[in-house]
């Protein structure tokens, strides 16, 4: 996120013309095509290679996921792009310029993919016949809308999102260092001997077991839901579902072994054996991560379910022989950005520091910090009910600012209308079912059902919108958090001692993986200081970019270690 020194930041657009043919295309100030380079794929990386390391230019392509990832099977890395795939579904929606990108498909995002897009597969797009006039109006047609805006927070946004693509193309090709010894301990120790093909581990036999003796059915299937609410109905257990909350809520021998059952059964589902065959390879775990997969703008992931991974297998994330991990991870970071948005200094004064929540015991808001949690959480995700209904009426008279600004959001939410984050980053529109039911509501004859129906939709819909104020601009922070370290660990030079993995992030320290307010980073231990502070200077950059100089505190829980272990 830098200009090369000469203060002009030179822009290539890379285009795909066939399997074997490309084009790169430089624009000048007015986006105009400045010269041509046609380029075979034999020939692709080493230009780029070339072109980077001469003035380090911001890459015009249609995608991360399939430009960016040719060039790292080739070894080539990239210092910045223009992302247009990731960046029209931003213009297309937002609500902060008068006249938002066109819908287009030819530039939706494509269905993810869990393995490295072939030539064949980039080529086989909806361009049309000319793929070099299409590109270059995408990209003069974004620009546009950009420009539109009243200030520079769509130029941050796109491009904070467009460093999101190529850092999770690098993730996924480094990988995040794995044990697969240390996961087959930990799997062996949890659910017991490992079982054969079709078979369940030892210990689920046992709870099993006991779960059918204690329902009396011995052939009872654990794993088909209408059998075991049946089973349970007979024994007195009326539930209407076999989740844990509304099993815990019954007291009878069968809830233990049948809640012990159900968690070793997602274990072994979820991250199990198969999944260590299918997920890890030669040391590494790669996800394949989707920047802005969530409406918010979080990241999804496509495969490997990287952003579920139990706490339980933490100990398998291990660095490879002279390297260690960077493990940084931000407390609360949502109710933080919150305070920033609204400048509510009151509510900015109880996040001073590591605990917010202690903070804002410290208020006289709540009485405990366990009344502060549920307080601030149900602030930001509109409960009405319970511990959390009950206690955010105090945080309003506290912290009146911060909670106008998610109380306004949920009113337009009510509307029908659209919120955007700080960046602009905007809400859906609710769908035209929801908006027939809400007219229907308003008629002299409107049934009551219909009403009463109407009105819960609508608060619904508002809870969500609450939240995605404050959910997508603590992504955004996030985003930019992530873009700075990687431009901060691109300039610590490579090691002699390669990692295990080979590659392009064989000697260098590199982003591992991310989950929304947490990073992991793999680095030679000569470097493991340096790495560390630059993910403190990036969090303080990162605040710093999207609120100036107003005094929120965003701090780090910061470990350098050999295990991801907490």
């Amino acid at each position: 996120m830098t200009v090369p020194a000469s203060g002009v930041e030179r822009r290539i657009a890379l285009i795909s013309l066939g399997p074997q043919d490309h084009v790169a295309i430089e624009l000048d100030a007015d986006d105009e095509e400045q010269s041509r380079t046609p380029l075979r794929s034999d020939d692709l990386a080493t230009w780029v290679q070339s072109v980077e390391a001469a003035d380090a230019p911001r890459w015009i392509m249609r995608s991360a996921v399939e430009t960016y990832a040719l060039l790292l099977a080739d070894g080539v890395r990239i210092a910045r792009s223009h992302d247009l795939v990731l960046c029209h579904a931003i213009l297309r929606d937002t609500s902060s310029v008068e006249t938002p990108l066109p819908s287009s498909p030819e530039w939706e995002r494509r269905e993810p993919t869990v393995a490295l897009p072939s030539l064949f597969d980039v080529f086989d797009d909806e361009r049309g016949d000319d793929p070099i006039a299409s590109t270059l109006d995408q990209y003069r047609a974004q620009r546009r809308v950009i420009a539109g805006a009243p200030d520079g927070r769509l130029t941050l946004l796109c491009a904070a999102e467009s460093a999101g693509g190529l850092i999770a193309e690098e993730m996924r090709v480094a990988g995040l260092p794995w044990d697969e010894d240390v996961h087959d301990a930990i799997l062996t120790e949890t659910l017991g001997t490992r079982p054969v093909a079709g078979g369940v581990p030892s210990r689920m036999v046992e709870l099993g077991d006991r779960v059918r003796d204690l329902l009396g059915d011995a052939s009872l299937h654990l794993d088909s839901q209408q059998k075991l609410l049946r089973a349970l109905h007979r024994v007195g257990v009326q539930v209407e579902s076999t989740s844990r909350w509304e099993l815990a809520e019954h007291d009878h021998p069968v809830v233990e072994p049948l809640l012990a059952y159900k968690k070793l059964s997602r274990l072994l589902s979820a991250n199990g054996w198969a999944w260590l065959a299918e997920w890890v390879h030669d040391g590494r775990f790669r996800p394949v991560y989707i920047p802005g997969g969530v409406v918010t703008g979080r990241w999804a992931s496509a495969g490997g379910g990287a952003l579920q991974l139990p706490r339980s297998l933490r100990p398998a994330v291990r660095a490879d022989p002279g390297w260690t991990l960077v493990v940084a991870d931000v407390a609360q970071l949502e109710p933080r950005m919150l305070a920033a948005m609204a400048s509510d200094e009151a509510m900015a004064l109880a996040a001073r520091g590591s605990d917010l929540y202690a903070g804002v015991v410290d208020s006289g808001a709540v009485a405990t910090r366990e009344e502060a949690k549920y307080a601030v959480l149900g602030a930001m995700y509109g409960a009405t009910t319970g511990d959390s209904g009950r206690l955010v009426p105090r945080l309003r008279k506290v912290y009146p600012r911060a909670m106008a600004l998610v109380d306004a959001a949920a009113r337009t939410g009510e509307d029908g209308g659209i919120v955007s984050t700080w960046l602009g980053r905007s809400s859906p529109r609710p769908s035209t079912e929801w908006m027939r039911l809400q007219s229907d509501a308003t008629g002299a004859d409107a049934e009551p059902a219909v009403v009463a129906l109407a009105r819960r939709r609508a608060r619904d819909w508002g809870r969500f919108t609450r939240n995605f104020v404050v959910q997508g601009t603590a992504a955004e922070w996030s985003l930019i958090w992530l873009a700075e370290i990687r431009h901060r660990l691109q300039l610590i030079p490579e090691v002699s001692t390669a990692a295990a993995a080979s590659g392009p992030f064989a000697r260098v320290p590199h982003l591992a993986f991310f989950l929304h307010d947490e990073v992991i980073l793999h680095v030679p231990q000569e470097h493991a200081e340096t790495a560390a502070e630059a993910v403190r200077e990036a969090a303080s950059v990162a605040t710093t970019r999207l609120f100036g100089s107003f005094p929120i505190d965003v701090p780090l829980d910061l470990r350098i270690a050999e295990s991801a272990e907490k």
